[in-house]
């Protein structure tokens, strides 16, 4: 999942004269976004699996458990910042006046 992160930053780091952020292919952003997360989902589906087997007592190892949970955890908190971003950054857009 990080390693996407570099990649959206790096795509943001290329401009134009005009300062416009370009792209080799007009899908290449959907992509790496789409990417993103589905690395997510499969996040969230390990920490589920990893609680469940906690809640069920079937788990063989403890410390991968909390492992995979945490990373759960801290890969929504981070989607979820970057959405927030994302969101007052659209509208900080729409209220400017052209």
């Amino acid at each position: 999942m990080y390693g996407n992160i570099d990649k959206i930053s790096s795509l943001t780091n290329t401009s134009s004269a005009t300062g416009v952020a370009k792209t080799e292919s007009g899908d290449e952003f959907s992509k790496i976004l789409q990417k993103s997360i589905d690395e997510i989902n499969d996040t969230q589906v390990k920490g589920d699996r990893a609680m469940a087997d906690l809640a069920t007592g079937e788990v063989k190892d403890l410390h991968q458990a909390a492992i995979a949970i945490n990373k759960a955890e801290t890969s929504m908190k981070l989607m979820l910042e970057i959405r927030n971003k994302a969101l007052s950054a659209y509208k900080e857009i729409s209220k400017t006046q052209i």
